[in-house]
C-alpha cells in the first residue's frame, strides 16, 4: 500500500478513493503533508488529475514529484461516473449542497419517459456549467459570486456524452451510468434531464469510477493511507 519514499519523490501516481465531505485540495493538501514527512523532504509537488465535488465520491488521481507534469494527460481524458438523481425539485447548486425548491409532481414519470429523455442528452452537445462551481471568471471563482447573492453568466461547453445508461429507476430516485468527456458537469446533466421532464431533478449522489484507463476499484483507502504514513512516521527506529 504504501512505496518507499524514493518512488515518491522520483514520481508516481496514487489512485485514492476521496471520501465525501472532502474537497479535491483537501486530499492533495494532507497527502503532501504527509509524504514530505515519511519522505524527509521539505518540499514534495502533489497535485490531482481532475476535480472532484466535496458531495462526490470515487477516483481521484494524485500526481508525486515529476509526474505532475503529467496532469494535464489525465484532466483532458474521459471519465465515467455512477449517480443518482432525485425527481421532483431543483436545486440552486444542482445537488444537495443547497435546499430543495420549485417542488413539483414527479408521480407521472415513467421509466420510459426518463429513458426517452436520456437518448436526447447523448452524444456532442452543449451545456452550461452549474454557478456553484469552481469555474473562474475574473480570476474568482463563481460559486463565491452565487453564494453572494450574485447571479453570474456562464457560458455553454461543448461536451461529449458517449455513454448515458439507465442503471436503475426507483422513483422519486433515477440511477445513471455516465462515460463522458472533460468538462462534463453531472449536476448540470441532472438538471438538464429535470427541466425536460418538466418535474425538476438535482443531483443526490455521485461517484466516478473512472479516468482514463484508471479505475475506482483499484484505488486506496484516502484516510487510511495517511494514517499508515503517520504510523511509519512514528514508528521507532530500530
Amino acid at each position: 500500500m504504501i512505496s518507499s519514499p524514493q518512488t515518491y519523490t522520483e514520481g508516481t501516481f496514487i489512485l485514492f478513493d476521496k471520501p465525501l465531505g472532502w474537497t479535491s485540495h483537501d486530499v492533495v493538501n494532507r497527502v503532501r503533508y504527509h509524504l514530505t514527512r515519511y519522505c524527509g523532504v521539505k518540499k514534495l509537488k502533489v497535485g490531482h488529475g481532475g476535480t472532484l465535488d466535496p458531495k462526490a465520491t470515487g477516483l481521484l488521481v494524485v500526481a508525486t514529484g515529476p509526474n505532475t507534469k503529467k496532469l494535464q494527460y489525465l484532466i483532458d481524458a474521459d471519465k465515467e461516473y455512477t449517480g443518482t438523481i432525485k425527481l421532483g425539485a431543483v436545486t440552486a447548486s444542482y445537488d444537495g449542497e443547497t435546499a430543495e425548491e420549485q417542488r413539483k409532481p414527479w408521480e407521472h414519470i415513467t421509466r420510459e419517459d426518463v429513458l426517452r429523455v436520456l437518448e436526447k442528452f447523448t452524444g456532442v452537445q452543449q451545456q452550461v456549467p452549474p454557478i456553484h462551481s469552481a469555474i473562474k471568471q475574473d480570476g474568482r471563482p463563481v460559486y463565491l459570486a452565487a453564494r453572494a447573492g450574485e447571479t453570474p453568466e456562464m457560458k455553454s461547453r461543448s461536451i461529449n456524452i458517449s455513454e448515458l445508461e439507465l442503471t436503475a429507476f426507483e422513483p422519486p430516485y433515477v440511477h445513471l451510468r455516465v462515460a463522458c468527456s472533460k468538462g462534463t458537469y453531472i449536476r448540470s446533466l441532472a438538471h438538464d434531464i429535470g427541466q425536460e421532464l418538466g418535474c425538476g431533478a438535482w443531483l443526490s449522489g455521485l461517484r466516478r469510477t473512472r479516468i482514463g484507463s484508471f479505475l475506482a476499484d483499484n484505488a486506496l483507502d484516502t484516510e487510511a493511507f495517511i494514517a499508515t504514513l503517520q504510523e511509519l512516521r512514528n514508528k521507532p527506529k530500530s
